[in-house]
């Protein structure tokens, strides 16, 4: 990682640093995408699998795109024991937290001929965008098919990309499955994210459209909003760990390496002591020793890693909310102290032995969460993603006649004829 101190390059410096945007378009990979989107909407389902053919496996046909009932038993007989008991709890924790956020229709009816209110319902089909490129996300299933079907979606898709030989991995499958998927496709990138906001024979439209993905997916997402809902547009993974320096370094730097394990993913580091910062730099190179050398870590620590010294406390919190990071790890002695000084992070961990990856795959909240400083104002996906709320008014005649010189006024103001004599005619009693 980089060592930089605050007092030494400037707090402006540090500033520009962690504010750097991460999730720029780029032009060439937008004009390949575009031209998937296009020929998906032209040509349906039959451009899904020639894409797919051509990016990932050659043997994807109309009759295996859609896994069937013996491929998720095949699954299930592959896997180890202790994996699908690890699926089992992880899955309970999941659903345990998103039943916690579910939302309720409310209805308001304390003033007399004014009834108000909001019916909440859920979606009734959603995509969800599993990768495959860089390793099996089964725990990605979990985290984004739970939470669809903890908010009362019917069915929910997933989609991960073949491997050569036209399989999907079996972990993956028996995590859908577990999760509550009504079907997996075995599609992804640009043509998946088409096939799911156009329809495309056998994969119907959806009205939403979930998870993480490489910059094909977060491009083609972007550009199929309107058509279908999307949830965010994911960039590279990130992490940043802010201590006094009452942490334990090898904990804090198994953790910031653990980040790096994601490709381009940004660890970074603050904390106002210097002694805490050298110990945590020093586990780092320990324990970096210990990884095969085609891992990720080295290249993203060289990259995207930072270390800094801040002046104090008080300014790594500053530095923290400004760089609003994905993950946030608090090492502090008293944690309900700091806890409110925290406004941007899209989930926050304190205690010594609350890892980030407790987090990503065990603890229940969803690990798909905003990157890039989006978490100045966006949240991390849960059931609110799934549903939808229907406003419901009804006004008896002697509430239209309290409402109406308010309603004809700002017509009028608005210039909105048509608006006001909507209220006129009721309030004079004409009509046929």
């Amino acid at each position: 990682m980089r060592l930089l101190f605050t007092r030494e390059i400037g707090s402006e410096a540090a500033r520009a640093l962690l504010s750097t945007p991460t999730g720029l378009v780029d032009p060439a990979i937008e004009q390949t995408v575009r031209s998937i989107l296009n020929d998906v909407r032209a040509r349906g389902e039959a451009a899904v699998i020639e894409h797919t053919q051509r990016l990932d496996s050659p043997l994807i046909t109309a009759a295996n795109l859609r896994v069937t009932k013996e491929e998720i038993e095949r699954a299930f007989e592959e896997v180890a024991p202790e994996f699908l008991q690890a699926i089992s709890t992880a899955k309970e924790n999941i659903e345990e937290f998103h039943e916690r956020q579910r939302l309720n229709s409310w209805w308001d009816t304390s003033r007399p001929g004014f009834f108000r209110g909001q019916m909440i319902r859920p979606l009734d089909r959603v995509g969800v965008c599993v990768p495959g490129a860089s390793a099996p996300l089964a725990s990605t299933a979990l985290m984004t098919v739970v939470p669809a079907r903890a908010a009362g979606v019917s069915e929910v898709y997933l989609f991960n990309p073949p491997r050569r030989d036209g399989t999907l991995n079996p972990h993956v499958l028996v995590a859908a499955q577990a999760a509550g998927a009504a079907g997996i496709f075995k599609c992804s990138g640009a043509q998946a994210v088409g096939a799911m906001a156009f329809g495309a024979g056998m994969i119907p439209k959806m009205d939403k459209i979930v998870g993480p993905g490489n910059a094909y997916v977060v491009t083609a997402k972007r550009l199929v909003y309107g058509y279908v809902d999307i949830e965010s547009l994911p960039g590279p993974s990130e992490i940043l760990v802010i201590s006094d320096g009452s942490g334990r370094p090898a904990f804090a730097a198994a953790d910031l390496i653990s980040q790096a394990e994601h490709p381009e993913g940004r660890a970074v580091l603050i904390s106002p002591s210097e002694s805490f910062v050298r110990e945590t730099l020093a586990a780092i190179d320990r324990q970096v020793n210990d990884l095969p050398a085609e891992s990720h870590v080295h290249r993203s620590l060289a990259s995207h890693g930072v270390a800094l010294v801040s002046r104090d406390f008080d300014e790594a919190l500053d530095l923290a909310n400004l760089f609003a990071p994905e993950h946030l790890i608090l090492l502090v002695q008293d944690p309900a102290l700091w806890l409110p000084r925290i406004r941007n992070a899209g989930t926050v961990l304190f205690g010594d032995y609350t890892s980030k990856a407790i987090d990503d795959y065990a603890a229940g909240p969803s690990h798909v969460l905003p990157t890039g400083g989006t978490a100045r104002f966006a949240s991390g996906l849960g059931v609110h993603d799934f549903m939808r709320r229907t406003n419901v008014v009804s006004c008896s005649q002697d509430v239209a006649l309290e409402l109406a010189a308010t309603v004809e006024t700002l017509a009028e103001v608005e210039g909105l004829p048509a608006h006001r004599r909507a209220s006129e005619i009721r309030r004079e009693g004409g009509g046929l």
